[in-house]
């Protein structure tokens, strides 16, 4: 059986995207504390405290959670969005703005790994 993947049925713009972002982030973090992925209860809890529609919630499933995690819940649904394209929305969200509303945007949430600058000691920070 081959299942088609289609983007979101739910497309909300890019604005919204951010915001939505931000305050579902911040939501977990104050929560859960800062992670790499949140669990399905959890994003659906913050996701309710922050007031967010459910035919928009799978924008932060695919944000927060795991691949396998978003793909379990649009399965139950009967859905198939995919998960890659809406991760990369929203991150694409978070990061275009002018530079002035950039550095306004607290990405504390989101668990960068480390990376060894080091390796370009011939630049000069």
């Amino acid at each position: 059986m081959n299942q088609i993947v289609q983007s979101a049925p739910c497309a909300i713009n890019p604005v919204d995207k951010q915001r939505q972002a931000k305050v579902v982030g911040d939501d977990l973090v104050r929560h859960h504390g800062k992670r790499k992925f949140y669990s399905v209860s959890q994003v659906k809890a913050a996701n309710e405290r922050c007031y967010i529609q459910p035919d928009y919630a799978c924008w932060s499933h695919a944000l927060f959670n795991t691949h396998s995690d978003f793909d379990r819940i649009h399965a139950q649904l009967g859905e198939t969005c995919d998960y890659l394209s809406m991760k990369r929305a929203m991150l694409e969200s978070v990061s275009i703005s002018d530079a002035s509303s950039w550095f306004d945007f607290d990405l504390s949430w989101l668990d960068f790994p480390y990376i060894d600058w080091s390796i370009f000691d011939f630049l000069d920070f």
